[in-house]
């Protein structure tokens, strides 16, 4: 989601930035003469964007567009009489400030000159523009992405094929190490439970479950990087849930090498789920 978009005319420029954001957020800086444009470009950047933090610069190219500021004269001579009045009747109350009147509610009108009511096709346009700019620049950015997050999948897949082959034998090696310790506490052992003992044990200690599951999630992570539209927030829960299988199989495996793999195997994992957080 980090990008950059730029627009520039001989009236006006505009400079987008985006960084990554769970939420859209988008902030603007325009001109005061033009701040009641705001909540039609927020539209637009909602349409055109579905997360990140974005802050939207307007600079005009002949300083801001200001304010008309009209005084609304029946408002004020109404008010000033009503001072008078008060005045009479307490004569020790000075004479008022004029800004403190100018805030009165009703005594001035004011709203954008005729110079921004001009602009205001020409700032909506430009915006789009800066917009269209940042989208490129985001797809750029989801091009790279993508090529890693396919690399990191295919590194997954082997390591979850790795630990299933190292896991294959860890019933032979689960009863290795029972009949070892028995062996140290009692001279005869009845073979029949202890052949029951040795399956449970291997039952329990069994991922077979979870590398297939691990597998599925993969697969997920592939077709959601193939399909249109936005994915991010469903890769980000994919990476959820192979990050929960992997914790699985760090904790059930026998083999002490399948331990090493596992933590690779979160490694790589916690790799893409920091790429996935810039995919929209």
């Amino acid at each position: 989601m980090t990008a950059f978009g730029r627009f520039e005319s001989p009236a006006l420029s505009w400079e987008v930035r985006s960084v990554n954001h769970r939420f859209l957020e988008v902030s603007f800086r325009l001109p005061e003469g033009l701040r009641t444009l705001e909540p039609s470009l927020r539209d637009i950047a909602r349409h055109a964007l579905g997360r990140g933090k974005v802050d939207a610069t307007l600079r005009l190219a002949e300083g801001e567009v200001g304010l008309s500021v009209n005084i609304h004269r029946p408002n004020l001579l109404r008010l000033l009489a009503t001072l008078e009045q008060v005045r009479r009747d307490a004569p020790e109350i000075g004479h008022p400030d004029p800004l403190e009147l100018l805030r009165w509610p009703g005594v001035l009108d004011t709203g954008p000159t005729a110079a921004a009511g001009a602009l205001e096709g020409d700032v909506r346009a430009g915006f789009e523009a800066a917009l269209g700019e940042l989208l490129a620049d985001r797809r750029r950015e989801g091009e790279g992405i993508d090529a890693i997050l396919h690399a990191k999948l295919e590194e997954v897949e082997a390591i979850a094929h790795e630990v299933r082959n190292l896991t294959a034998s860890q019933a032979t090696l689960i009863r290795d190490r029972l009949r070892d310790r028995i062996a140290e506490l009692v001279e005869q052992v009845d073979q029949g439970r202890f052949e029951q003992e040795v399956a449970l044990i291997a039952q329990k200690a069994d991922v077979s479950e979870e590398l297939d599951r691990l597998l599925l999630h993969v697969e997920g992570c592939r077709n959601s990087l193939a399909a249109e539209g936005r994915q991010g927030r469903r890769l980000d829960f994919l990476m959820q849930e192979l990050n929960r299988e992997a914790n699985t199989v760090a904790a059930k495996a026998v083999p002490p090498e399948c331990a090493e793999r596992a933590v690779d195997l979160k490694v790589v994992i916690d790799q893409m789920r920091e790429q996935v957080q810039n995919v929209e």
